[in-house]
This record gives structure tokens, C-alpha cells and sequence, in this order.
């Protein structure tokens, strides 16, 4: 069945008998909060294939109670409708997104570039300004900084909410062109934000598909510093899954595209992700350059953050990322010099970021032959990560776990392994 007659059995189906009026105005009301919106003409039209409902679709599954996922129709709505089906789809729990590097890839098609406009040009309930863009950022910072003291397991199923509501809502009103490049960026940085939480959580499929959409937007938006962020995670996250030349040409991508900017953080976090990604396809050429022009640009850069997005990029995450690529290339002096910056002169005051460290300066050490600074600093590790809901802590237990057996038995590795498993 096509789309349009699965649209008409459904309604058809329904008791009492629903007319294509009838249908219109549920979907009106669905949508905008009342009926009007929509006239039995444009239902008809989809039910005999004449046109697509693109982005009515979320709607139509709700009122008719279908599933029109897997529908060819379905892969041409825009941005915004795609961003709200993938987060009704996650609050509904109803698909496992697996990884992979198509997914990433997918980010580097062209944008929509009449979505702004196309948006900001129809009619809607709600009128919207910079007060709602503002709403949306504040609560986007207040969101994130949760999750980066506890982990991005505490508060996702929060921001997805606020997504296919209030800013959904928002999205769906009437606005000018400047503030709807506005919303679209400030809803960029809530998605960004969300597909961080996924990942953090362990879900890198859905991760994967949340940072595709904040590209888009962001891309849509005109907001190049966004959109190089929204591929940096694409990027990063290709290292972690093995997709390595995926992660290659994503880091490249983002890269070349944050360049111009006149940010110095920003180039020092796109220019990290690009060495990273060489480091694992075992370009160290590329690798020692990109790092040496990634440490240039943060010696230049304010160590307060900024307002916009990777301005929030601190020396000391710089210097985190610049230790495990050190690592990766074998030079583990420089990376445990580099875990120490990040640490010790440069601080993170975080619980979550202070921890992942801990556990990978513990293994550096370790890896040079320093087992008693190692034991001490997983035990330090430990005491940070208490009440930390993230895989990448899961991670650092999982691997201190596995190295124990292999160290000297000694008070120490004792209770090193009793603090483990007490949190088994």
C-alpha cells in the first residue's frame, strides 16, 4: 500500500466512520491546539497520492495511531519534522538505533537551505521571539551542566521532553527570518546536547542520529561554528566505534569549515578532533601538526568560556584530548605530562570530566611501569565517579577491572578490588 492508502484505510477503520473533515480538524487540533489548519482538500490530496503531508506525518501516526516509519514519503520531511520524529521515537522507547558510519556521512549531504525561510513564512498559533529563544539556551546550559556533574543518564529523557514540547511548539509558530535562524540554532544546541547524553548513556546510534540533525539545523541556520561542533561529535564518536576513515573525512570536514573562524577555541577543538582522528589512522605527520596548531590556538584563547558553543571548550579539556593523543601515538611521557595539565594547573571541576580523566591518566601510569601512582590515582578516580551515571565511567571501572589481575598482588590492588566490587 502507498502512503496515501494506508492514510485512508486507517481513517476508514476508525468507529465511529471519520470523514476527511473530521480527520483535518483531529490533526489541527494535534498540531496547533485548535481546528482550522487544515481542510479535508489537503487530506484528500495525500490519500490519493496528488501530494505528501511531510510535516504532518508525526501527527497522522499520532491521530490514526500508525507507524509510518519505514515509509519512502516519510524520508523527504524537513529537518524539523525529522528532528521531532526521531525524539517522539526515543521518548517512546519503541527502536534501538545501531551505529554506523553511513550515519556520519549522512551529515556531510547538503542542507536544506530554504528551511528557515520556509518555516518562518507560515502561519501558526504562537507567536515567537528572542524571549523563547533565550528559554531555550537557558535551559539547554542548565540541562548540560547536569549532565556533565552526573552524567548524561540523569537528565536526557528531561531535555528530549522539552524538544517535542515547549520547543516544538516554538518551531511550529510565527516568527521572522532572523529569529527563526535564531530558534534553529538555539534548537541545534539543545539536539547537540541530546545525542551527547545518548552517547553517554551508550546508545551511539541514537547519538549518531540526534548530531546529524543538530548539523542540519545548524547548517540551515547559517551557523558554521555549530555545525563544525555538531561534526566534531560525529568524528569523535567514529574513533571510539573503529570507523576510522569515516572519522577521518568527518574531522576534515569539520575542520575545514570552523578555519575562519575567528575563535581560538574553536579552532583548538576542531584541530584536536582532526588530530585524534589522524593519531587512529596512524597518521602521526598529521597528527604532530594538527596538535602543535591546536596548542598554538588555546595559548591564545581566554580561559573563561565565551557565549558561543565551543567557546566552552577549556584548556583543560584541550589538554585531556591532547594527553590521549600523545598516548595513542606511543609518546606516554607527553600524554602523562598533558593528564597532569588538565588536572592539576588547569583544573576540571567537574565530577564526570574529573573522573574519565583520572581513570586514563591511571592507565598511562600504569603503561610506563608506575603501578603504585597507578593504584592511587584509581582510587582517586574512584572517589570521583560515586553517583556518575555514564558509560565512559562503566568504561574506566571495566578496564581498571580488567588490569588488576595482572599487577603484583599487594594491600593496595586488595583494596582496589574490594572498592570495585562493591560497586558491582
Amino acid at each position: 500500500m502507498t502512503l496515501g492508502e494506508r492514510i485512508r484505510a486507517a481513517r476508514e477503520a476508525r468507529r465511529p466512520r471519520c470523514s476527511q473533515e473530521k480527520l483535518a480538524d483531529e490533526l489541527s487540533v494535534a498540531r496547533w491546539g485548535k481546528p482550522g489548519f487544515l481542510d479535508r482538500q489537503q487530506v484528500y490530496r495525500w490519500e490519493t497520492g496528488r501530494r505528501g503531508p511531510k510535516e504532518w506525518l508525526p501527527f497522522i501516526e499520532q491521530v490514526l495511531h500508525l507507524d509510518l516509519s519505514g515509509d519512502h514519503e516519510a524520508q523527504f520531511a524537513d529537518t524539523v519534522t525529522s528532528v521531532m520524529r526521531l525524539g517522539g521515537s526515543d521518548v517512546d522507547r519503541r527502536q534501538f538505533l545501531t551505529a554506523s558510519a553511513a550515519v556520519g556521512l549522512a551529515a556531510l549531504d547538503l542542507p536544506d537551505a530554504e528551511a528557515v525561510t520556509r518555516h518562518s513564512n507560515r502561519p501558526g498559533p504562537v507567536a515567537v521571539g528572542r524571549g523563547e529563544v533565550a528559554a531555550v539556551r537557558t535551559m539547554t546550559t542548565t540541562l548540560g551542566d547536569a549532565a556533565s556533574e552526573l552524567g548524561g543518564g540523569h537528565a536526557r529523557h528531561l531535555a528530549v521532553r522539552y524538544l517535542t514540547v515547549d520547543v516544538k511548539r516554538w518551531l511550529d509558530g510565527r516568527y521572522t527570518d532572523t529569529v527563526g535562524r535564531e530558534l534553529f540554532a538555539a534548537t541545534s544546541e539543545l539536539v547537540h546536547l541530546i545525542g551527547w547524553m545518548a552517547r553517554d548513556e551508550g546508545n551511539q546510534g541514537l547519538s549518531q542520529k540526534y548530531n546529524l540533525h543538530s548539523f542540519r539545523l545548524a547548517a540551515e541556520a547559517g551557523e558554521n561554528e555549530l555545525a563544525a561542533t555538531a561534526l566534531r561529535g560525529l568524528a569523535d564518536q567514529a574513533i571510539d566505534l573503529g570507523h576510522i576513515p569515516t572519522a577521518v573525512r568527518l574531522a576534515e570536514a569539520c575542520e575545514q569549515r570552523g578555519r575562519k573562524l575567528n575563535n581560538p577555541k574553536a579552532l583548538a577543538y576542531y584541530r584536536n578532533t582532526y588530530a585524534r582522528a589522524a593519531a587512529a589512522d596512524g597518521d602521526r605527520t598529521t597528527a604532530a601538526k594538527l596538535l602543535t596548531f591546536a596548542q598554538t590556538a588555546i595559548e591564545n584563547a581566554p580561559a573563561m568560556p565565551g557565549q558561543s558553543w565551543a567557546s566552552h571548550y577549556s584548556h583543560g579539556r584541550w589538554a585531556h584530548e591532547s594527553g590521549m593523543i600523545h598516548a595513542t601515538m606511543g609518546d606516554l611521557a607527553a600524554a602523562e605530562e598533558h593528564l597532569h595539565l588538565a588536572l592539576d594547573i588547569h583544573g576540571l571541576d567537574r565530577k564526570r570530566t574529573r573522573a574519565i580523566v583520572l581513570a586514563d591518566l591511571g592507565h598511562v601510569q600504569l603503561k610506563r611501569g608506575n603501578t603504585a601512582q597507578a593504584l592511587a590515582t584509581w582510587n582517586d578516580f574512584l572517589d570521583c565517579a560515586d553517583g556518575v551515571q555514564s558509560v565512559r565511567i562503566n568504561d574506566g571501572l571495566s578496564n581498571i577491572a580488567a588490569r588488576l589481575p595482572n599487577i603484583p598482588h599487594s594491600a593496595a590492588t586488595q583494596e582496589l578490588s574490594q572498592r570495585l566490587a562493591s560497586r558491582s
